[in-house]
């Protein structure tokens, strides 16, 4: 009686120890992971907005989706200047211009026409993979509207965003539960976007509100 009371008094230290060790390290590691995932889609929502502003700049509207916004990077041209060479102090003391140096061909300034992806990105960059959250199987959602600001402008705006449901699901589920219910609580967006379809932000990202 007395070993099996050892036993289940030694098992009961051990459970307890985990607990506790759950309790601490548990949300550390959920912060941990969680930020290492938010990164990798922090980086890949800004170049979703980068292509989205030039999208705009060009076709007055966003794109409405991401196989509009590919199309664009691999199909449309951009243009893109050369620079060779600087002006020296000795010619900024002079006050020489830069348009004057490039006609005494003392510098090269030539614009070229390249496709969307390789201005805005550089060569190599994996267009198919931009509406795809990293890490996961799934894709970003996204969405346009049209606003019309205080002043009585129209402004077009969209939104691009991915739920802490989607990217932390695997991870624990009271903490989970914390965080959208915090979110709720406070009227903010459950995951990470950029832009916002409800009010003009100047397609800000809702971590750098």
């Amino acid at each position: 009686m007395k070993v099996t009371l050892k036993i289940l008094l030694a098992v009961a230290v051990v459970l307890l120890a985990y607990m506790c060790y759950r309790s601490v390290m548990g949300p550390i590691e959920f912060d941990k992971t969680r930020e290492q995932r938010e990164n990798l889609i922090k980086a890949r929502l800004i170049d979703i907005r980068k292509a989205q502003i030039e999208y705009k700049n060009i076709h007055k509207v966003h794109a409405a989706n991401f196989d509009e916004l590919s199309k664009f990077l691999k199909d449309e041209k951009l243009p893109f200047l050369i620079k060779e060479g600087v002006l020296t102090d000795e010619q900024l003391e002079k006050g020489m211009t830069e348009q004057e140096a490039v006609k005494k061909g003392l510098i090269r300034r030539d614009t070229v026409w390249v496709t969307a992806v390789d201005t805005l990105f550089g060569k190599g960059y994996n267009v198919d993979d931009l509406g795809n959250v990293p890490g996961t199987s799934i894709k970003f959602s996204m969405d346009t509207a049209t606003l019309t600001s205080g002043s009585g402008y129209t402004v077009k705006v969209f939104q691009c965003g991915v739920l802490y449901n989607d990217y932390l699901g695997d991870l624990n589920k009271q903490l989970l539960y914390n965080l959208n219910d915090k979110a709720e609580k406070m009227n903010k967006y459950p995951g990470l976007r950029v832009g916002s379809i409800e009010e003009i932000n100047n397609n800000a990202g809702n971590w750098e509100d």
